[in-house]
């Protein structure tokens, strides 16, 4: 089954230095954007990874043997930043979609463009996760869900283009097997959603009065308003620790959405 698609959607998937979402960075992207007439376009790319100095980040031994991608290989590649404004404008207006999207893919990738200054909002974007889907449904992996609802075998595995365009089938297979999912990427989102997140990290989420509430550590369930007025040193602490640029940017937007000081 077709996407039914008002606006483009983009799934995309990363391969990167690592699984911390505040300080690892991109070393492969590769996104197929769908437009609602089925137009199809793909890009990939691999990127230099280079820390706040510049210098070049070497990959972790696990990192390049499951890549099979090497700190050689990406020497002469331009930086994220360096494609960051066109690859934003590419991506702007239009819906995202992966796998395991909404808990890494999107705000690693979200980490980078704040990184990188670039002129896009990705709060803007609903997101499918045909993991999330696949896991309500069948409870398994990107490549048993390939085999179980495409019937093929995924070749190049950890390889973010073969990943993505398996994704891409499989939420089409998802579709058609499933006629309770509604071929509609806002009811999509919403069925692939984990919470209602405030910061793309989930540190932060909306209850039922969309009140931003702390879904960690020692004040999980509290409202984070709350929070701030009474632990004079919790934004300080926050600000200062290893959380995404995202959250950071979230927890100063509520405190001063409330008059804090």
């Amino acid at each position: 089954m077709e996407l039914n698609l008002k606006k483009p959607i983009v799934f995309f998937d990363l391969e990167t230095t690592g699984l911390n979402i505040a300080k690892d960075r991109i070393i492969e992207i590769s996104a197929i954007k769908i437009m609602p007439n089925g137009d199809q376009e793909i890009k990939t790319r691999r990127l230099k990874p280079v820390d706040d100095y510049g210098n070049q980040i070497p990959l972790p031994k696990e990192v390049s043997d499951l890549t099979h991608i090497t700190d050689e290989d990406l020497a002469d590649q331009p930086t994220f930043k360096q494609i960051a404004k066109s690859l934003a404008e590419w991506m702007k207006g239009c819906d995202l979609g992966g796998y395991n999207s909404n808990r890494f893919d999107v705000p690693l990738l979200a980490e980078e463009f704040l990184r990188a200054d670039a002129d896009i909002d990705l709060r803007k974007s609903k997101f499918v996760d045909a993991q999330v889907i696949f896991n309500k449904k069948e409870q398994r992996t990107l490549t048993a869900a390939y085999r179980f609802y495409c019937d093929k075998e995924l070749e190049g595995a950890h390889g973010a283009q073969a990943d993505i365009l398996a994704t891409y089938e499989v939420l089409k297979a998802q579709l058609d097997r499933y006629p309770d999912l509604q071929n509609d990427i806002e009811f999509l989102s919403e069925y692939s959603a984990h919470n209602s997140n405030v910061d793309f990290a989930g540190r932060f989420i909306y209850n039922e009065k969309n009140e931003e509430i702390i879904n960690f550590g020692k004040y999980k369930g509290r409202k984070l308003a709350e929070v701030l007025l009474t632990d004079q040193g919790y934004y300080g602490w926050m600000m200062q620790s290893d959380f995404t640029l995202d959250t950071k940017r979230v927890l100063t937007n509520v405190k001063l959405k409330y008059g804090i000081r």
